[in-house]
């Protein structure tokens, strides 16, 4: 052996000296990480439902604790996918809330954390300073105005852990599916477009029947008439906001959507339970003539973005069923979940929520 094969060798073994690259992470932090990526752990919301997205979970050797809770609802299709995630090492509890002193113990140990949301839980550049591991920080973004960071993730994770194709190959899913929903309803005027309301939609937490969503990814995409948006004058953004009751009444939608993650409230309560038994949405016309539908929760634990696809379909079947005529909403959202996350879950999920997602709910 040569003295240079030698030394080189010799460089490889010594701890802190093996190759090394520098990526910037979301934050515009400098980030150096090993060559060589085959160990991560994934802080903060949605943060490994990306690298389940990447084809890259078998990477992961820990996770935080909502992974390992046995709830009766879940619409988390990467965790569904993915039922090993619940045995796994726990590194911190969920939210970004790590703990430094347990992700020093994990065996074998993480050589990147990656974290989204950096501002909740554990600071990243102390918890780097901590663990002496490499934290790369994500924007999770979204299917709206943040797009483009909800892609930068993608790919940046992905050139951390060398899925780059693969993340190429989302964002032209997601991009496909974003302009097909669009191409089929494009040139329907607004005349001919009905009008919608989503209620109970979950943000943190379940809600009731007035909690929605002004900008819900699946109404624009299929160019739904929003009343929230249209008549409540509420914000721009995709955040969740509550709609008065009297409104609610006075709109009188064409078609009703129900969030299921307001299911969790029980029987008792939740907006289900609001529509069956408050007679002032008695009143309603949608209550009264049947058009009351189901759609998977997608703010679960941030936002399952296969999820906001698959209801899309749903919602633009229910309104434009002749530009929707060749789509079979259930099979077309296994079609999203096998190529997103790697598994068909649409059965799984719905009976989590009692066989109501996309169909009727029976409200009288």
């Amino acid at each position: 052996m040569s003295k240079m094969m030698c030394f080189l060798f010799v460089f490889l073994l010594i701890p802190g000296l093996a190759p090394a690259r520098t990526v910037t992470d979301a934050m515009g932090r400098s980030v150096e990480i090993p060559d060589d990526i085959r160990r991560v752990i994934c802080s903060g919301s949605g943060c490994l439902r990306l690298l389940t997205y990447l084809q890259a979970q078998d990477l992961a050797v820990a996770v935080d604790d909502i992974e390992s809770r046995r709830n009766r609802f879940d619409s988390r299709p990467y965790a569904l996918a993915n039922p090993q995630f619940k045995t796994m090492p726990i590194f911190g509890q969920f939210r970004g809330q790590d703990n430094p002193e347990l992700i020093l113990t994990l065996e074998p140990q993480p050589q990147v954390i990656f974290k989204t949301y950096a501002t909740m839980g554990h600071d990243p550049v102390e918890l780097q300073s901590k663990t002496g591991i490499p934290v790369v920080v994500l924007d999770a973004g979204n299917l709206g105005a943040k797009r483009d960071d909800f892609y930068a993730s993608l790919r940046l994770m992905g050139q951390v852990v060398g899925k780059e194709e693969r993340a190429e190959s989302l964002v032209a899913f997601f991009d496909a599916a974003i302009a097909d929903l669009a191409r089929r309803t494009a040139d329907i005027p607004l005349s001919g477009r009905p009008s919608a309301y989503i209620g109970g939609v979950a943000y943190k937490g379940p809600h009731g029947f007035q909690s929605t969503e002004p900008t819900y990814p699946p109404f624009l995409f299929v160019q739904a008439r929003n009343l929230a948006r249209e008549e409540g004058g509420a914000g721009k953004d995709l955040s969740n906001t509550d709609v008065a009751k009297e409104k609610i009444v006075v709109w009188d939608p064409d078609h009703l959507f129900l969030d299921l993650s307001t299911l969790q409230m029980g029987e008792d309560a939740g907006g289900l339970h609001e529509l069956r038994t408050d007679p002032a949405y008695a009143t309603l016309t949608a209550v009264r003539e049947g058009r009351v539908y189901g759609v998977l929760p997608y703010n679960w634990y941030s936002q399952n973005f296969e999820s906001i696809l698959a209801n899309a379909y749903f919602v633009g079947k229910i309104l434009y069923p002749d530009r929707f005529a060749d789509v079979d909403p259930i099979a077309k959202a296994d079609e999203i979940y096998s190529f997103v996350v790697g598994k068909p879950v649409f059965e799984e999920m719905n009976r989590t929520f009692s066989g109501l997602a996309f169909v009727p709910v029976p409200v009288r």
